[in-house]
């Protein structure tokens, strides 16, 4: 509640906040009027003590001291404050199980937008800063909306076996913070969402404990989609363009704003390089034990640890925003220079008038879903919807590039990719892959795909990416030629073109060349085979030009049969366009979304 600082003993939580330079912090959710509060009220520390401490209600005394006027005992007016099954109960002695002795209360969810949005909101004017954090609130109320909506649940019954919606929403502390945890203060935009895990029953109205498990299994699609949508919002509102950045090879590209420039996210992300610093050491003592490198689950525990180990504990010295920041901008001029620094939103506003002139978004359902489908299918094997939902809406994020998507867009792809590209796996809700709708098996090429999605010795995405460029590939050119054969000249169906709007507050400098409405298929992306592409593109040139001709003599055969006029060729396909899928997370590494 006072940012990374130290309290003081005997000072006031609002006094504390104030010399720390941290926001107080708000109620969020849709719960709120159940308790009598209302969003963007200030979290006080009582209301945080019995809430998110105890399991009472917020404002408990009050409550407490009405009910004792009206005759009840003491027991009876606390009782009547719980919020409900009292922890008390967890402390009895004739409690088993441990983790029931010490039970949840709430959930931590941290809000962190990509790297350098952090170093425009902390070198640019006010004004930027300003309408970065705007973004950063509209993002994550929405993405916390979605949570409400869709899948928070509500526990019932003995152990908690049967699950429903809640009946109003969600209760959510919102506490901002401004810098990290390196030993030299660095500037790092984030929001922690405390989440109460007290909701109410839809049925009685009654109050229980929220599903761990439902929030837990989808905290990647919300990863996914406050990246998504702050995005947009920093696009409709600057102008800005995004592009990927790839951090480590083979693993997942980050979305960057274009233009900023890369020297100075080293200059950010201190607490990345203490950790390539602590890794190697970790990683020589795992080699010495096991005998071998690890691999992608043992590399991943390995970063954990790194981060662990190099955590510095919390600073003593409370600075405010405007001193951060003062110190933030002198560090950044000293190691690369004042023209750097100040010319950081001009150069935003050059790079993305290059980028909208290379790149007008489209998003073609069909080509989202096989993209989709051949990632999560490599990275996982078997996977359930919700890994699909994430993956969309990382494929969303590149394509656009920061443009609005249609309300539920991300929904149909994935509708799409269960639909046409998916099979069931065991009795749950698991599925994989459907390989020969994925690679049709008219292409006489199987021998030369499948490999692709199981080459161990390139990292899992590589292979993801081999394997999504192959399928698109395939799928693009039949699907293409069969299109083009049924509706001649008509637009593509499954296309969503996304306009050019023009930014809320200031005019769009980025208009050049094509018409606003045209569209314009995404550049390819490289870091693909190239023999393996030209491979691909050779058999699918001949699937094609094979199928063109079936689809044409099988025209004429109806025309002489039935009197039809012969009707001109198709046009020529063009090549397809594979969009490559977004964004990943590496322990301490973290490029931004909801942790």
């Amino acid at each position: 509640m006072v940012g990374d600082g130290l309290r003081a003993a005997g000072t006031s939580l609002r006094a504390a906040q104030d010399e720390a330079g941290v926001p107080p912090g708000v109620w969020k959710g849709r719960s709120l009027a159940a308790l009598g509060l209302a969003a963007g009220d200030v979290v006080t520390e009582r209301q945080a003590e019995l809430l998110l401490g105890e399991g009472r209600h917020p404002d408990a005394d009050r409550v407490e001291r009405e009910l004792l006027a009206q005759g009840k005992t003491p027991e009876q007016a606390r009782r009547a404050t719980v919020l409900g099954r009292p922890i008390e109960q967890n402390r009895s002695p004739k409690t088993d199980k441990a983790k029931e002795r010490t039970p949840w209360l709430a959930f931590d969810l941290t809000f962190r937008p990509p790297p350098t949005a952090h170093i425009a909101w902390a070198l640019m004017d006010d004004e930027h800063r300003r309408v970065l954090e705007l973004c950063d609130d509209i993002a994550r109320d929405k993405t916390l909306a979605w949570l409400e909506e869709s899948v928070a649940e509500i526990r019932s019954k003995a152990g908690g076996k049967r699950r429903a919606r809640v009946k109003d929403g969600l209760i959510v502390a919102v506490f901002r913070h401004y810098e990290s945890r390196a030993t030299e203060s660095r500037p790092l935009l984030h929001t922690h969402a405390i989440v109460s895990i007290r909701a109410r029953r839809p049925h009685d109205g009654k109050w229980g404990n929220l599903s761990a498990d439902s929030l837990m299994t989808h905290i990647v699609s919300a990863d996914a989609l406050y990246t998504l949508l702050f995005m947009e919002e920093v696009t409709a509102r600057l102008g800005w363009a995004w592009e990927p950045r790839e951090v480590t090879p083979g693993r997942r590209p980050v979305m960057e704003i274009a233009g900023i420039d890369r020297r100075l996210i080293g200059w950010q992300s201190t607490r990345r390089q203490q950790i390539e610093d602590a890794l190697p050491v970790l990683t020589a003592k795992y080699e010495e034990k096991h005998g071998h490198a690890p691999g992608e689950r043992a590399a991943y525990a390995l970063a954990c640890q790194a981060a662990d180990q190099t955590r510095p504990p919390k600073r003593t010295e409370l600075l405010s925003l405007t001193e951060l920041r003062k110190r933030w901008r002198e560090s950044a001029i000293r190691a690369y220079g004042a023209d750097v620094v100040d010319g950081l939103a001009e150069r935003a506003r050059a790079a993305a008038a290059a980028v909208w002139a290379r790149v007008r978004p489209v998003v073609d359902i069909a080509l989202a879903a096989v993209d989709t489908v051949a990632v999560v299918y490599v990275m996982r094997g078997a996977f359930a919807r919700h890994h699909l939902l994430a993956e969309a809406r990382r494929h969303l994020a590149y394509a656009l590039r920061g443009r609005p998507h249609q309300p539920g867009l991300d929904e149909r792809i994935v509708q799409a990719a269960v639909d046409d590209l998916t099979r069931p796996v065991g009795r749950g809700r698991r599925m994989t892959a459907d390989l020969r709708a994925l690679y049709p098996g008219d292409t006489e090429d199987q021998a030369v795909l499948r490999p692709l999605t199981r080459k161990r010795s390139a990292p899992a995405y590589e292979r993801a990416r081999l394997a999504a460029g192959a399928a698109g590939a395939l799928a693009a050119r039949v699907r293409a030629a069969r299109r083009a054969e049924r509706l001649g000249s008509r637009s593509r169906p499954g296309t969503v073109a996304v306009p050019a709007a023009a930014p809320r507050s200031h005019p769009s400098p980025f208009r050049t060349g094509a018409k606003a409405d045209q569209l314009l298929l995404l550049e390819p992306e490289s870091g693909i085979d190239v023999d393996t592409v030209e491979q691909t593109r050779r058999t699918v040139e001949a699937a094609a030009a094979q199928m063109a001709a079936t689809l044409e003599d099988s025209r004429r055969a109806r025309a002489l049969a039935y009197g039809l006029r012969t009707q001109p060729a198709p046009a020529t396909v063009p090549p397809p366009h594979t969009q490559q899928p977004g964004i990943e997370h590496t322990p301490g590494r973290s490029p931004g979304g909801v942790a």
